[in-house]
């Protein structure tokens, strides 16, 4: 009941601005609706209170001795002071971790999945495979667990970033001016999931100070919205089709940006390998 009636809060919040600040023309019915519904689905009915277990049971295992004068300083501090400090370093955190899925193939091959979309709203948002979902929240929430801030510190903000992540995936776009580099904004975050960017930017997602901070911060002309979207080599369309493909895969090219380089567009060009000899002679066969 409560999925069911979250659902429909999202629809009539989400679906009106849509309509009314579309930021891409594309049909209400779109392709892989019905897929991206399930993901929804499966993360509010079962992936969702899996990670939420799995965050627990790992919490206590994050008091570390070393930590324990840390750990009071921090509680010492006011409550405000508390959530900004794990804010900002989650944030940290999340960008390390998202650049990390985009570096390395073991790690892409799960967060692929979330940039297959062809089609970005936010429904489309929701998204995810498991097991990138968990590892992403687990990111996120290092600092706090590790720290100690009580989660009660931090639930309204966890409520509205949330829903922020949301927006930045939904195909809306409402003139937000400079916040749009402290919270981040659609024109950002589909760029991040653009079929063949010129470079890919902006890991932040609800951090773009991260992405101005490293060097990774993009923003496209104003008139740049017809991008393709997803991932060329990436082909399931169905839910299940989409999470068995993480496991059992072909090797992919990586869209990563060079560790040492601060994004530039040579460096983030996607990752391809040399053909082979072999390769080489069959292709002059071919011709």
């Amino acid at each position: 009941m409560t999925t069911a009636f979250t659902l429909l809060l999202l629809l009539a919040v989400f679906a009106p601005l849509e309509r009314m600040w579309p930021a891409r023309r594309q049909p209400w019915l779109r392709p892989q609706l019905g897929t991206d519904l399930l993901f929804y689905l499966g993360q509010a009915l079962v992936f969702g209170p899996l990670s939420v277990l799995a965050l627990e049971s790992l919490h206590p295992r994050l008091a570390f001795e070393v930590l324990a004068p840390v750990r009071a300083a921090v509680a010492a501090q006011p409550l405000a002071v508390q959530a900004l400090e794990v804010v900002l370093l989650g944030d940290l955190c999340c960008y390390g971790f998202h650049r990390a899925c985009h570096r390395f193939e073991v790690l892409w091959r799960f967060h692929r999945v979330h940039h297959s979309s062809s089609h970005l709203d936010w429904l489309a948002a929701h998204r995810e495979h498991p097991l990138d979902g968990l590892l992403t929240q687990l990111a996120i929430n290092l600092p706090a667990m590790a720290l100690g801030v009580p989660v009660s510190v931090l639930l309204p903000l966890a409520v509205f970033r949330g829903l922020w992540a949301i927006y930045i995936h939904s195909n809306a776009r409402l003139p937000l001016g400079p916040l749009r580099y402290l919270l981040g904004a659609p024109e950002l975050h589909h760029w991040h999931h653009a079929r063949d960017p010129e470079r890919v930017a902006n890991f932040g997602n609800l951090a773009p100070w991260c992405d101005l901070l490293f060097g990774t911060f993009h923003l496209p002309p104003d008139g740049a919205r017809d991008f393709a979207l997803g991932v060329p080599e990436f082909t399931p369309v169905t839910w299940w089709g989409q999470l068995a493909a993480s496991v059992w895969h072909r090797r992919t090219k990586l869209p990563a940006c060079a560790p040492a380089s601060p994004c530039s567009p040579s460096a983030c060009s996607p990752v391809v390998s040399p053909p082979s000899r072999a390769q080489t002679a069959a292709e002059r066969l071919e011709a």
